[in-house]
């Protein structure tokens, strides 16, 4: 007997269901499929992804340095055996690369604009450094390192390189770059491993040990040395200064008793050295370290009107940033002068 419409329309909704359900069941598959997937990618890529450095090409810097030096893209070819398009082009690039102007022209002279000169004195400390890392890398070569010294400019002269050659057949492997520098500076902006300094242990960031202390007593020609017969007589004379000691005078006429109201007064050199042959010229009276003038006493180029060497209250350290601390040259160098001054 037929089935019924009714039946059929049964089967039918039936056959329906089933389908939908098989078609469901497929949806569902696909999507933990794709959950696995995204899940199993998350795993595998999970750390996030670099950008590259924002850093324009060294080619465009090293034009851009150099013609803001000359202020003239010619003289900057002629420097870096380019052409005078070549460097044009390559400041053009690093403009563009930026964003901003680094350079105009009023009345057809080069200038920088205000973000160029600021952005070249950056560029001219970063690429120094670029360049004193490389040299360092290439001239160490399995040896004991490469240390940048900066020390005080008379001391270097006449205490410290006369003594250089023992620090060298010590530590044959360390090479030793001299600079010379007066004042505390920012480590982290200078291609200095250490310093030598004289003054008060308040350099920031720093370790500062200290090496010795000094005395200083006056000296100066024979000509002057002969109208002096007294303490008191230096009042009258032209007492010659040093920039970064100011006070030294009045501390010493202080130390021996003796007023001076002119203690501050006096030409001012910014270098020991130079007061040393201001001295020898007969241009005044010197206050020196003793250890300092030793050689032009000894030769008679100076001369000490009286034996008064009072203790200086200020002394001379080793300097570096704590970075430094463990770094071998700079311990073996520590080492060497501490030693050389334990035997003086």
């Amino acid at each position: 007997m037929p089935d019924s419409p009714r039946s059929q329309a049964e089967v039918r909704a039936k056959g329906n269901a089933v389908k939908a359900e098989d078609s469901a069941e497929k949806r569902r598959r696909v999507w933990y499929s794709a959950c696995s997937a995204a899940s199993t990618a998350a795993h595998t890529y999970s750390a996030p992804r670099k950008m590259r450095r924002f850093i324009p090409s060294t080619s465009c810097l090293i034009a851009f340095d150099t013609a803001a030096r000359h202020l003239s893209f010619t003289k900057a070819a002629n420097e870096l055996h380019m052409t005078q398009g070549a460097v044009s082009r390559q400041a053009a690039i690093l403009e563009d690369y930026l964003g901003v102007k680094l350079f105009e022209r009023i009345n057809r002279r080069l200038i920088l604009t205000a973000a160029g000169a600021e952005y070249a004195t950056q560029v001219a400390v970063i690429l120094k450094e670029i360049e004193m890392a490389t040299f360092q890398v290439m001239a160490h070569k399995n040896s004991g390192g490469v240390l940048n010294l900066a020390t005080l400019p008379t001391f270097g002269v006449k205490w410290l390189i006369p003594r250089l050659a023992k620090f060298t057949a010590a530590h044959p492997d360390v090479i030793l770059n001299l600079s010379t520098e007066v004042l505390p500076f920012d480590f982290n902006s200078r291609a200095v491993d250490a310093a030598i300094h004289f003054g008060e242990p308040n350099w920031p960031g720093a370790v500062m040990v200290r090496l010795m202390g000094e005395e200083v007593l006056p000296v100066c020609s024979l000509e002057l040395s002969k109208k002096i017969k007294r303490i008191e007589d230096l009042q009258a004379m032209t007492l010659l200064q040093h920039t970064t000691r100011p006070q030294a005078w009045q501390d010493w006429f202080n130390h021996v008793g003796v007023a001076c109201p002119d203690a501050l007064s006096g030409p001012r050199f910014e270098q020991l050295s130079m007061v040393i042959q201001a001295a020898a010229a007969g241009l005044g009276v010197a206050l020196m370290p003793k250890f300092l003038v030793e050689t032009e006493i000894a030769l008679g180029q100076l001369h000490v009107p009286f034996p008064f060497a009072v203790k200086s209250p200020q002394s001379y350290y080793l300097t570096y940033p704590e970075k430094n601390a463990s770094k071998a040259a700079v311990i073996k160098f520590q080492e060497w002068i501490l030693g050389e001054l334990a035997e003086a």
